[in-house]
């Protein structure tokens, strides 16, 4: 199999080139991407050592893809992943990167009929529908109630089916109108698609920033001893989000792509869910314990733009088709990311401190 992952040195897509690589000896795996994010230079070693071959090219421009050779499955992972991105007015990269990057990438999908395998994201659901939802507010964090008064919704997370008129923020916006017109190539062209839409992927070789990669960030402040903020709903760090570990979202990749008959034409919600989730409190708790440190945390009561109080998401039907289910927890994944900090202290200071 000839896979083209675009993104390739970004976070999720190195990691899964690298993944595909080492479990597929015999397949061709390629990687582009244009290094714009901060670290992502940091990756190119990993793919030489896979023996991934890594091309530095651009989504944006359709002229880089006339080089490529022909594939079989084109990974989309590549986006501008900000939720704040295009916010204060200048949303041309988001726009061109995250939308009209995608349709170049689905047209040299379908110039060489290759299936099409896109990494959406759970901030495709809009803001204030999610900010209405009832909710409990426990000892450490938000949960949602069971009872709702919005369809796809229970204590058991968000589903497919939830409702999506309103704002999203300008990243999802772009995410979700990719989605549409990926449906419009399944549908039109007869280009096999699958759609993921992932909660927080997070995992090592993440580099994480305060507006996008918040597991990375927190565990990163705490091994280099700086400052971290509860910000928004009371300044209590009781804002919730399930966490993907990249390998449990490779595990469902690795599926996908050996029965792409099955989930061809789908829209799966994919995240951590209700057991492997955690509050910002509950996420100190973690790094303390894993780092053995303790470090000023302010709180803010202001909210932030885009932000939300909790999100969770329900797995039921993805699990229901492929039989994939997150298996990594909570504290393996802070273990896992403390240990590969301390492990590149030095290198990573640049971009994590």
């Amino acid at each position: 199999m000839n896979i083209l992952i675009t993104g390739g040195a970004g976070f999720v897509g190195s990691s899964l080139a690298v993944a595909l690589k080492t479990n597929y000896p015999g397949y061709q795996i390629s990687a582009l991407d244009n290094l714009k994010r901060r670290g992502s230079e940091l990756n190119l070693s990993r793919l030489t050592k896979a023996e991934v071959q890594f091309v530095h090219g651009d989504i944006r421009s359709k002229e880089d893809f006339d080089t490529l050779p022909p594939v079989d499955v084109v990974i989309e992972a590549s986006a501008e992943p900000s939720v704040l991105a295009g916010l204060n007015g200048t949303p041309d990269y988001l726009i061109n990167t995250n939308l009209l990057g995608t349709i170049n990438c689905l047209n040299y999908a379908l110039r060489h009929k290759a299936a099409f395998l896109f990494l959406s994201t759970s901030r495709v659901y809009p803001i204030k529908t999610i900010e209405k939802l009832a909710f409990v507010e426990q000892a450490t964090r938000f949960a949602l109630a069971e009872d709702q008064s919005v369809r796809g919704v229970s204590a058991k997370g968000i589903a497919e089916d939830f409702p999506l008129e309103g704002a999203r923020s300008l990243y999802g916006a772009t995410k979700l109108a990719s989605e549409l017109i990926i449906q419009e190539y399944n549908e039109f062209y007869g280009l096999k698609t699958v759609i993921n839409r992932c909660g927080v992927i997070t995992g090592p070789w993440q580099m994480g920033k305060v507006d996008q990669g918040v597991m990375v960030l927190w565990v990163a402040k705490h091994f280099y001893e700086q400052q971290l903020a509860y910000i928004g709903y009371g300044g209590t760090g009781k804002q919730t989000r399930d966490m993907l570990h990249v390998a449990d979202l490779y595990r469902l990749v690795d599926w996908q792509l050996h029965h792409l008959d099955a989930v061809n034409g789908e829209i799966l919600n994919a995240g951590g869910g209700n057991e492997v989730s955690a509050s910002l409190q509950e996420l100190t708790r973690l790094c303390q314990e894993v780092t053995g440190k303790t470090i000023p945390i302010n709180p803010i009561v202001e909210n932030r733009t885009a932000d939300i109080r909790l999100y969770v998401t329900d797995n039921a039907k993805v699990t229901a088709l492929t039989g994939w289910a997150p298996r990594i927890g909570m504290k393996q994944i802070v273990t896992e990311i403390h240990d590969w900090i301390q492990e590149n202290a030095e290198a990573l200071s640049y971009v994590l401190k």
